[in-house]
């Protein structure tokens, strides 16, 4: 699989194939709005450029490879085709690229794709969520009790269960109840300071270097 954007001497747009939003179309809606808020700045940046912008939530994560890697054969001329998926345990391999493509259970074949082109949630998109608690707490109300979850300043430690169950915990007395991926994901995304998931998780402020960097190259 081939890097289709060596050389080209100008970019036109971004796609970003991302693992989420479930099985309808009616829940994906959802989680694009959410994530294209949460990447607002970014998408800002690329329309400012006139570039076009496409964010597709493609459901399970090997729905999100598939989709990334049909994408990638059809891009058009000046097209960034990014993967976004969750890694779902620590990360310990030295790029992302090389996470998935040895990752236990079965790798992924990325040869050839720019390590800039691959992105994860590290560990799971919920990691993300609990780095804001204000922007939670504003969105749950009475009954959310933010002293549950994790005070890690590096989040991405913080294993996948120990992340589900803070949440859930946390949220489990409020008006909402507990916190539920495709009900209440979409809507905290749009709510929660990227600033302050960058401070807490490296590899997405890795996601909006890169993408500033392309952009403004671009």
């Amino acid at each position: 699989m081939a890097d289709r954007s060596n050389g080209r001497e100008s970019m036109t747009g971004v796609t970003i194939c991302m693992e989420g939003g479930g099985n309808t179309g009616g829940t994906r809606r959802q989680l694009r709005r959410g994530m294209d808020r949460f990447l607002h700045d970014l998408k800002r940046m690329a329309l400012e450029r006139r570039w076009q912008w496409q964010l597709i939530p493609c459901g399970g994560r090997q729905q999100a490879y598939d989709t990334f890697r049909n994408k990638r054969d059809c891009a058009g001329d000046g097209e960034i085709v990014i993967l976004l998926v969750d890694a779902e345990a620590p990360v310990t391999a030295p790029t992302p690229v090389e996470y998935l493509r040895t990752r236990r259970g079965g790798g992924w074949d990325l040869n050839g794709v720019d390590e800039k082109h691959v992105h994860l949630m590290v560990q799971v998109m919920e990691t993300w969520i609990i780095a804001d608690s204000e922007a939670l707490s504003d969105y749950y109300g009475q009954g959310f009790r933010a002293n549950i979850l994790p005070t890690h300043e590096d989040l991405e430690k913080v294993d996948k269960t120990t992340v589900a169950d803070a949440l859930d915990r946390a949220t489990k007395q409020t008006k909402k109840r507990s916190y539920h991926k495709i009900r209440h994901a979409a809507d905290l995304l749009e709510r929660i300071n990227p600033k302050k998931v960058q401070e807490r998780c490296r590899h997405c402020k890795r996601l909006f270097v890169s993408l500033e960097a392309s952009v403004a190259k671009g």
